[in-house]
């Protein structure tokens, strides 16, 4: 466990498991959910040398977006990427194997194309690019099957029918004095989608008002601004990446990350495979998901 110092006033918190020969990073989602200790679980630690860290803004790095707006400051995707990097060579690996869920496989996608010398397998789940029609998917579209939870989602800013204009408008409210009622409206939508709801949930990290104002505050700031990202940008760079071999595991009805998705990536990339299962799992953590990718890092540990 320990620091690592960034430009632009970031303090990256990161942590070492496993005793193994085989470095690996695993990737956060959100924007802003954080690490959690159960992700160590996802890799054998007899075989790997993992990496968790909290993102910028998020868990214990700090500035913290629960504190305050400094932390939304030199936080980009880019700025990411060269965290990422930074701790690779940290731990001192020519190239590891890098994971990611939901907004983290997103990030490890971008890394790995930023960066294909230094990835040697990628596993990911609830796969998404944040290109804009993901995006309008998950704050948009996926509102047809949840309509009454949608329309309290955008009555919160008063923005219907458009929805880029609606992440504009949480962007700037949870940046203001209305800030946590904002943020809690956030986190009731996309927790509704999984028909779950944080008054619900007591000692789960949505319980905590800060959490929930820290994550929908980056949410919010990467999402407004497509994470700063060209809209189709991780699948037109697919071609810097089509020799890595990579697994990616995605649930048929994800109501948050449509299948389309990483269905489109794998005809692009032909070292990868797509593993799809039934149901509606998105977290690496659950139930289904779980032992698919730790089944799927096992597998990379012996094929790379």
């Amino acid at each position: 466990m320990a620091w690592l110092p960034r430009p632009g006033g970031h303090r990256i918190w990161w942590e070492r498991h496993g005793s193994g020969d085989m470095p690996a990073v695993w990737l956060h989602g959100g924007p802003g959910s954080g690490m959690r200790a159960q992700q160590a679980d996802l890799f054998d630690p007899a075989r790997y040398d993992l990496v968790l860290f909290d993102q910028r803004g998020a868990g214990q790095s700090q500035p913290s977006a629960r504190d305050g707006l400094a932390a939304l400051e030199a936080n980009t995707t880019a700025h990411l990427i060269s965290d990422i990097e930074a701790l690779r060579v940290e731990i001192g690996a020519e190239v590891w194997v890098v994971g990611g869920g939901s907004w983290g496989s997103c990030l490890a996608l971008a890394y790995a194309q930023a960066h294909p010398d230094r990835v040697r397998g990628l596993v990911l789940c609830g796969v998404a690019t944040s290109a804009r029609d993901d995006l309008h998917w998950l704050y948009g579209d996926v509102g047809a099957y949840f309509p009454e939870a949608h329309h309290a989602f955008c009555a919160e800013v008063g923005v219907f029918g458009d929805t880029a204009a609606c992440l504009a408008a949480y962007d700037a409210r949870l940046r203001g004095p209305k800030a946590q009622d904002a943020a809690d409206a956030w986190v009731t939508w996309e927790l509704a989608i999984f028909d779950q709801h944080w008054t619900q949930m007591p000692g789960s990290p949505w319980a905590d008002p800060g959490f929930r104002l820290g994550f929908a505050r980056l949410c919010a700031h990467y999402f407004a601004a497509g994470c700063f990202m060209d809209n189709m940008q991780i699948e037109q760079g697919m071609g810097a990446i089509t020799h890595i071999p990579g697994v990616m595991i995605h649930s048929r009805f994800d109501p948050s990350a449509p299948l389309r998705t990483p269905w489109r990536l794998s005809r692009l990339w032909p070292a990868a495979e797509l593993e799809i299962l039934g149901g509606r799992d998105h977290g690496s953590l659950s139930d289904a998901m779980k032992p698919r990718i730790r089944a799927a890092t096992d597998q990379m540990a012996g094929a790379v």
